[in-house]
This record gives structure tokens, C-alpha cells and sequence, in this order.
């Protein structure tokens, strides 16, 4: 385990500002400072009310796909800096806009998303494909907040960032460094009691995935979120048992380098967090046969992604890992 001193920091990652701890929140005026605009929810509105009072003004980020959300956001969001206060969705929906206009991001998350971390995310409804993405300039991650999910909800979101950091080490642009932070990110994340070791191991497996990219468990977890109506932390719990197990076969040494780290086998890891998130099987998740069909073929539209854990699987590997979860 980190010691106590290394668990609350900041870090200069080129253009982006990292503050890591208990009781972070309080540098938002500091490094925020005021007249930016707030993306939030009225839960995590309350959670954060000097982020509130700083803003110039702030928006409710309703449920529903990213690029749907932020497209009916997008008249009436604007502003240098965007700030999300929320999970993964409201993280997105903020990079979405802020590339929009041109305009800056910024991130305190209430989940284990790690989305903060990331330039991944879709575009707004009508915005040119070509248009460059965002990363947060500035992420406040407090774990009074990030790891603050009841805990079927906080095993589902963990079990998002272990497989950030079981896959992005095995990828083509992955190096020496992002496979460092992957190791620490499972040791941190197999620490199921200790919600700020969740939130640290979420944050450095989120630096994983935006360096070294992703590939098949992502695919297939973002197609059962998308095409089939499962909440995208419950669907990386249902699908990591069994991703691992083929990510194994591509990179074994990777895995047992995480598995040493840890102190555990990553496909009993993946298990456990399935087992206390309720995703052990994605037919409890309301996922009919006719969805999973969908769910094949979307993924397999994304070939170049599944390309990103060679060998890019075919349709009947991807087939049936699904139905192995179902």
C-alpha cells in the first residue's frame, strides 16, 4: 500500500493540472477560477456547493447518449471553460462541448469512470467528425467523491478501470510507462475497502487508457452500453471475467505482471467485482438474445478498435465471449 503522503498530490502532466486527495475539492476555486460554466446533475449538485457558486452558470446533464445530450446542449453551453461535476456521462458530455467551441475542460468526478483522464469521447450531434477531441486541463479528484457510489455501483465502476488497466498495456502504442501505471493501477483497485486506493488506481488506469488506447473488453463493453441498455459500469463488470480470459491468450506475460502486482489472478479480480456490482450475468441486466445480436454486429463495425488488442477478434470470438456473459 502507498503511503499516506503519496496519496495526496499534485501533478504537472504537460497542459494538465492532476489534484489527487481527501479534501482536493477545496483547490476548485484556485485552479478553476470563476465565471466558467458548470455541467452537473441535482444530486451532485449539492455535493460540491462552492463549485456551484463559482460558476457562471450551471446546467443539469439529463440522461441519454453523449452525442444526443451534448447536440441539445450545444446552443446553450458555451464558454472558455467547461467544468463537468459528475460520473462518466457529464465528463463526456463537457469534452464533447468543449470541442464544440473550441473552449477548455475541466473534471471532478463523483465515479470510477476515469473519463476525466481522457480524450476519448463522442462528439456532439452535428459536429464534424474531424473535430479535434479534449482532455481536461485541469481534473480534481477527490475520493470523497469519486469513490462515493454505493457499493454494487462502486464495484461496477471499478471494474471499468481494471479493465482500463488490464488492456491498455497490451495495445500498439503501449510502453514502458503506462505498464507501470497499469501494474499500480491493479494492485490499488484490488483493495475492494479502501475507497481511496479505488480512486487513485481509477485515476492511474485512466492515464493508461488515454495513453496507450483500448480494444476488445472496451469495444464490447461500450456496444452492451450503447445498442443494449446497460448501464456502461454494470456492462464492464458482466464482460471483464470473460474478456480477460481472451486478453490472456494475446498477452500472457502482461497478465501475469498484473497478477503479480495485485496479488491476484485479474479473472478472479473481474469475478469479484462482477459478483458484488449484481453483473455476473448480462440476462439479469434485461439483455434479450435479439440485443446481443445487435451488440455482435456493432462491434464488429469497429474493427480498427478491436485491432488495438492484437489479434483483432472475428465475429465468432466476439460472438461468443457474449454469450459466455449472457
Amino acid at each position: 500500500m502507498l503511503p499516506a503522503v503519496d496519496r495526496d498530490f499534485t501533478w504537472r502532466d504537460g497542459e494538465r493540472i492532476v489534484r489527487f486527495g481527501r479534501g482536493a475539492l477545496a483547490a476548485a476555486p484556485e485552479l478553476l477560477g470563476e465565471g466558467y460554466v458548470l455541467l452537473t446533475t441535482a444530486r451532485h449538485e449539492l455535493s460540491a456547493p462552492e463549485v456551484v457558486s463559482g460558476a457562471a452558470s450551471v446546467h443539469h446533464v439529463p440522461a441519454g447518449r453523449v452525442d444526443d445530450v451534448a447536440g441539445d446542449l450545444l446552443d446553450a453551453v458555451d464558454g472558455d471553460l467547461i467544468v463537468a461535476l459528475g460520473g462518466g456521462r457529464v465528463v463526456d458530455v463537457a469534452k464533447a462541448l468543449a470541442a464544440a467551441h473550441r473552449a477548455d475542460a475541466a473534471a471532478i468526478p463523483t465515479t470510477l469512470s476515469a473519463a476525466e483522464m481522457t480524450r476519448g469521447h463522442r462528439h456532439a450531434r452535428g459536429v464534424d467528425p474531424a473535430t479535434p477531441r479534449v482532455r481536461p486541463r485541469v481534473v480534481i479528484n477527490d475520493p470523497d467523491l469519486s469513490a462515493s457510489q454505493p457499493d454494487h455501483d462502486l464495484a461496477a465502476s471499478a471494474a471499468n478501470s481494471l479493465g482500463h488497466a488490464i488492456e491498455g498495456p497490451m495495445t500498439p502504442k503501449a510502453s514502458p510507462v503506462p505498464a507501470l501505471a497499469a501494474r499500480e493501477a491493479a494492485r490499488l483497485l484490488a483493495e475492494d475497502e479502501d475507497h481511496e486506493a479505488l480512486a487513485l488506481g481509477a485515476l492511474l488506469a485512466g492515464y493508461v487508457i488515454d495513453s496507450a488506447g483500448y480494444g476488445l473488453h472496451h469495444v464490447l463493453s461500450q456496444s452492451l452500453a450503447r445498442f443494449a441498455g446497460v448501464w456502461h459500469g454494470r456492462a464492464n463488470a458482466a464482460m471483464l471475467p470473460h474478456t480477460t480470459v481472451a486478453l490472456r491468450r494475446r498477452a500472457p506475460d502482461t497478465l501475469a505482471a498484473l497478477d503479480a502486482a495485485a496479488g491476484i489472478e485479474m479473472e478472479a479480480l473481474a469475478r469479484r467485482m462482477a459478483q458484488r456490482a449484481g453483473a455476473q450475468q448480462l440476462r439479469d441486466l434485461g439483455v434479450t438474445e435479439e440485443a446481443l445480436e445487435t451488440c455482435v454486429r456493432e462491434a464488429m463495425a469497429r474493427r480498427r478498435d478491436l485491432a488495438g488488442t492484437p489479434p483483432a477478434a472475428d465475429e465468432a470470438e466476439v460472438r461468443a465471449l457474449y454469450e459466455a456473459a449472457w
